[in-house]
C-alpha cells in the first residue's frame, strides 16, 4: 500500500474499528462501503482508489438498487 493510500485509510480503520460496530447493518451493497474503501486503496493506490470510492458513497441513496459491486 502506498504511503498516500496508508494515510487516506486511517480514517477508514478508525470508522470500522470504533464508529461502525455501534451503527446497524443497513448497506445496500456487497461488499460495504468500508470494504469497497479499502480493498479500492489497496489495489489502485490513493489517487484511484478514493476516485472509486467517492464515486460509490455517491451510489448509496434509496433509488439505487444496491447489490455486487466488486472493485473494478
Amino acid at each position: 500500500m502506498s504511503p498516500l493510500a496508508f494515510l487516506l485509510s486511517l480514517p477508514i480503520r478508525f470508522y470500522r474499528r470504533f464508529l461502525g460496530p455501534l451503527l446497524p447493518k443497513v448497506c445496500r451493497f456487497y461488499p460495504s462501503c468500508s470494504t469497497y474503501a479499502m480493498q479500492a486503496l489497496e489495489k489502485h493506490g490513493g489517487l484511484k482508489g478514493s476516485w472509486l470510492t467517492v464515486r460509490r458513497l455517491s451510489r448509496c441513496h434509496p433509488f439505487h438498487p444496491g447489490g455486487m459491486d466488486p472493485v473494478p
